[in-house]
């Protein structure tokens, strides 16, 4: 990213985001779960410009397997973005030159369920073997795992060398409420600060009729550690139908959390000590 650039002064982040496209110059990866529709740049700076958010998180998707031409094109252009890569070991990247190019992390993902991770997916056992190359190479790693495969792999969450990043706010279950185990799990590690969490609960409400139901998980997380939240839209919210309104998910935000110190912590604050 060059340094002539003036830096864009910070309003906010969103730390969850997939760039998708134009197929012609960025097709997809020919083995993939998924074909989603394009979101193009400039379909995410409208986006990001509507909240009134500067900066942004953009995580690689798995339908791009291991060509990583749009993400490093668009952190290369754009100095108010930063990145999420999925990378397995063998990698033939230079882990130790990704933050020079704006990368700040390496996605790992672990769901129950036997179908739980896409193809073009880092395993939890890829994570095992890639951690302390991860931390020397001064990234941090984010996973996409849920409540009911979290106390499996807590002691090794708790035991990395560098920070980790619980995406979805975990993948609660909705219907267990914030007693459940393994949210109570994810609400340990967030306040013993051996994990970070990203708020965005609306995944694990798509079978409820509005989003109220994830308040009470919201609030156990605030509650827990505010100093290591920070917030994502999952824009463009691959894969769900309807799709639930990015400006609808940062009102949501902003009423569950109710204090405006408070949400300039979890917006600007944090994100800026995880993320610059």
């Amino acid at each position: 990213m060059s340094g002539a650039r003036q830096a864009t002064p910070v309003t906010g982040w969103d730390c969850h985001n997939h760039l998708l496209g134009p197929y012609d110059r960025f097709p997809l990866a020919a083995e993939r779960s998924y074909t989603p529709p394009e979101a193009l740049v400039a379909d995410h700076s409208a986006m990001l410009a509507s909240q009134g958010l500067s900066h942004a998180v953009l995580v690689h998707p798995s339908a791009y397997g291991e060509d990583y031409s749009l993400l490093f094109h668009a952190l290369s252009e754009h100095d108010h973005l930063r990145g999420v890569i999925v990378a397995r070991p063998g990698t033939p990247l230079e882990l130790g030159s990704l933050r020079e190019r704006g990368v700040r992390a390496l996605r790992y993902s672990h769901r129950s369920g036997a179908a739980g991770n896409f193809a073009g997916s880092a395993s939890i056992d890829d994570l095992r073997q890639m951690a302390r190359a991860v931390a020397d190479a001064g990234l941090h790693v984010e996973l996409w795992t849920d409540c009911q495969a979290l106390p499996g792999i807590a002691p090794l969450l708790a035991s990395l060398p560098c920070p980790v990043v619980i995406d979805h706010m975990g993948s609660f279950d909705v219907d267990a409420g914030t007693n459940d185990a393994g949210f109570q799990q994810l609400v340990r590690l967030l306040g013993e600060g051996r994990a970070w969490v990203k708020l965005s609960a609306y995944r694990s409400l798509l079978k409820t009729p509005d989003l109220e139901p994830g308040r009470p998980f919201h609030r156990a997380l605030v509650e827990a550690n505010p100093d290591q939240l920070v917030w994502g839209s999952d824009w463009p919210h691959i894969r769900i139908d309807p799709w639930p309104g990015t400006r609808r998910l940062f009102d949501t935000f902003l009423a569950w959390t109710g204090s405006e110190p408070l949400a300039r912590r979890i917006l600007v604050d944090n994100p800026t000590r995880l993320y610059a």
